[in-house]
């Protein structure tokens, strides 16, 4: 039953990823983001993956993983506009 809501809190906060990240593309800025918080969510992802791995390991872990990637990209993303940022600073 555990697995239910699991799965339901995943699919749920998977399905704003793709939102985040069609805003960091477009908007080429980085004006509200968080690197920090990027990176706690990947650690929680991460943790969430090792638990799957090391104890009760079930199909979920694609959904963990799916999820890392898609704030992995996020945070690519990130790093490219701070680029932009640093360019567009610069007046360049």
């Amino acid at each position: 039953m555990s697995t239910i809501f699991e799965t339901l809190m995943l699919v749920c906060f998977g399905a704003a990823w793709p939102a985040s990240i069609h805003k960091s593309w477009t908007s080429r800025t980085n004006k509200g983001k968080s690197l920090k918080f990027l990176l706690i969510i990947l650690l929680g992802y991460t943790s969430g993956i090792l638990f799957k791995v090391t104890g009760r390991l079930d199909a979920v872990i694609f959904l963990y993983s799916l999820n890392m990637v898609l704030v992995t990209t996020d945070v690519v993303i990130f790093f490219r506009n701070a680029r932009i940022d640093r360019r567009t600073a610069s007046g360049s």
